[in-house]
């Protein structure tokens, strides 16, 4: 099965230091152990994508100064995690735009062009111009790698799934905390036929962007 490159997009999800660096928001809830793990996976996606010409979007989750923008419960949450958002950290305050903690690992910082979703949610359409800037350009798939697995990535993509995108969830550039629940969310995208689309690895997901291994994208 192939996966034209000109109606693809890549959803590459929380890539920020406050989930995959010491000292950020994640570091403050569990280490970055799990999160680290899948970044040279996520590196070889990236690459991939760019040299076969998918639409590129990266997103950050994040708040305003004045946590205007921060539910009561969602703070609360943060509170008891052990990681208050808006709190003081060694890479800044704990999830606040413009410090930072809040922007992206060195390793998948976005080029010039490609389109950057800040958002003060857990889904990247949810009170973004997500969705206007892929119909605008006729995609109809979305591919979804990042963090958190049970949170950001999974919202995303039963949002992305309720509008009617088909979504490759690629397993090993997606990860959270805790192996288990690593390993259910997986399981729930490939229930009932694939209700959340298709599970598929790095690998598998390149190959259908280039017709022949000749034509494939560095994966170094």
């Amino acid at each position: 099965m192939t996966t034209p490159a000109s109606s693809t997009a890549l959803l590459m999800i929380d890539f920020q230091r406050d989930f995959c660096a010491p000292g950020g928001y994640a570091d403050h809830c569990g280490g970055v152990a799990w999160s680290r793990a899948i970044v040279p996976a996520a590196q070889r996606l990236l690459a991939a994508a760019r040299a076969a010409g998918i639409f590129l979007v990266h997103t950050r989750e994040g708040y305003a100064p004045d946590l205007s923008d921060c539910s009561g419960p969602k703070l609360a949450r943060s509170r008891v995690a052990g990681a208050e958002i808006g709190s003081p950290g060694p890479l800044g305050r704990l999830l606040i735009r413009g410090e930072h903690g809040h922007d992206f690992i060195d390793e998948l910082t976005p080029l010039p062009g490609e389109l950057v979703v800040d958002k003060p949610t857990y889904g990247a359409f949810c009170r973004t111009s997500l969705e206007q800037e892929l119909r605008a350009r006729k995609i109809t798939t979305c591919v979804l790698a990042g963090v958190t697995a049970d949170v950001c990535v999974h919202t995303t993509l039963r949002e992305a799934t309720d509008r009617g995108f088909h979504c490759l969830y690629v397993r090993d550039a997606i990860s959270t905390f805790d192996p288990a629940l690593r390993t259910a969310c997986e399981q729930m995208v490939a229930m009932e036929g694939g209700v959340w689309g298709e599970v598929v690895t790095t690998d598998e997901v390149t190959a259908r962007w280039f017709s022949s291994p000749s034509e494939r994208a560095p994966v170094s």
